[in-house]
């Protein structure tokens, strides 16, 4: 249903109402979503079940993709003979990826609808990682990573503004189950995709490959949800009347919430492309190391589901981020001095400060009035901090290659975390983009 889907207020349009609703300002129609059932109850009882389904599934697929090549980092160093520096270039097209890419999904979300991109972000997904263990050079490689992560650019972005379409009134436990869900992939790649290699022979190239499978699974449930276009031209007409012009530039929060948003990434993408390599250079073995990311990731499955509701209760989300930076700070700490004899508490403590990223969606969220401000907030917010985070885990690569060892790179971890909390701070605070735009 793409004409559907790309109405951005926050209550349900039912046929009749669709009539009167561009009469009503944006004003009188966010203090009325309250009292207003989900924007889904028009769409008939499985379609809603199938969005659940589907942003579970696509959410499963936002990582594995990255994880599954951190675990197996330098196996494909050595299979494309890659340097410390080109390595360190790998790991960061996740970000770049997504910060070009994700400005991209509002434009795409308004022509096509949001379940449509989704549905197309997945098969990209898909074909990205059925090329790229096909390829025998780096820039093929790289090439075959960057449409795969297109994919997931548009999905990252457009989740939110599917919770906020489909479940106004449960923002919070929505943005949970798939932030659980995302936490849930991503663990399980970085803890399988060793030992799944090691069965099939050691091929790295088919221990990637794999994934390609469950992002297809992915795109099924899109297909229903994308045909359905019941109410298209009513519903268009009111998003095309009621969409505030939001100058979100001139929003402090929006920036706020994009610096802590993309200082939280660039800590998460050193995570999942550099940590099995620090603990693999202190003595653990390959198989331990890939264990300790996904024990890192693991921990969000239970509070990627826990935070956001929590967070939706508080107007000021400060405290939070002041705890998942110290159990960072701790945790960088850890490595630091002690990094194989404490690597099951240092890999524990990171994962509860990698909890920062469920924490932004949710004031993503919680930082506008209306569905169309969600849309410009989450693709200014993601876009920009994606690429605030571009230059992080490339230039941890080169330290690590010049420095010859870990002490430098795990010293800026640790340092980039404390600005992380200043602004995550500034961005918690109880306002929105419409008070400041």
């Amino acid at each position: 249903m793409p004409d559907d889907e790309t109405r951005p207020q926050t209550r349900t349009l039912t046929p009749a109402a669709t009539v009167d609703a561009p009469t009503k300002t944006p004003a009188a129609q966010t203090s009325q979503a309250p009292r207003t059932a989900p924007a889904a109850d028009g769409a008939s009882p499985w379609l809603i079940r199938l969005v659940v389904v589907g942003l579970v599934l696509t959410a499963l697929n936002l990582r594995p993709a990255i994880t599954s090549l951190g675990a197996l980092l330098e196996e494909v160093r050595d299979g494309l003979h890659m340097s410390g520096s080109v390595a360190g270039v790998l790991t960061s097209v996740p970000p770049l990826c997504f910060a070009i890419f994700g400005i991209m999904a509002p434009r795409l979300a308004r022509r096509f609808g949001p379940g449509a991109v989704v549905c197309a972000g997945m098969t990209a997904i898909t074909a990205g990682l059925v090329i790229r263990p096909l390829v025998g050079g780096t820039a093929g490689f790289l090439a075959a990573s960057a449409l795969a992560l297109m994919g997931i650019a548009v999905s990252n972005v457009l989740m939110p503004v599917i919770v906020k379409r489909w479940f106004p009134d449960r923002v919070g436990s929505m943005t949970g189950l798939y932030s659980m869900a995302l936490a849930l992939g991503t663990s399980l790649a970085a803890a399988v995709t060793v030992p799944m290699t090691s069965a099939m022979g050691g091929s790295w190239r088919l221990g990637l490959g794999v994934w390609a499978a469950l992002s297809a699974v992915a795109i099924l449930p899109w297909i229903p949800v994308v045909r359905d276009r019941r109410g298209a031209p009513a519903q268009q007409a009111a998003q095309q009347h009621g969409a505030p012009a939001l100058k979100i530039t001139r929003s402090r929060t929006a920036w706020a919430l994009a610096c802590f948003f993309g200082l939280q990434a660039t800590a998460a993408y050193i995570t999942m492309g550099w940590m099995p390599q620090i603990f693999r250079d202190a003595g653990v073995s390959a198989g331990t190391a890939g264990v300790l990311l996904a024990v890192t990731m693991a921990m969000g499955v239970p509070l990627a589901f826990v935070i956001p509701g929590v967070a939706t209760r508080m107007k000021n989300q400060g405290a939070i981020v002041v705890f998942l930076g110290s159990c960072g700070l701790i945790g960088y700490a850890g490595l630091y001095l002690a990094p194989a004899d404490g690597a099951w508490a240092w890999a524990v403590l990171l994962g509860i400060s990698n909890c920062s990223f469920p924490l932004a969606l949710t004031m993503i969220g919680m930082r506008s009035r209306s569905g169309a401000g969600v849309v410009r907030l989450s693709a200014f917010a993601q876009s920009v901090g994606y690429l605030i985070s571009i230059p992080g885990p490339l230039l941890i690569g080169v330290l690590y290659q010049h420095s010859g060892g870990w002490e430098l790179p795990i010293a800026l971890m640790a340092g980039l975390m404390v600005p992380q909390m200043a602004v995550g701070i500034l961005a918690g605070r109880d306002r929105t983009i419409e008070d400041e735009c």
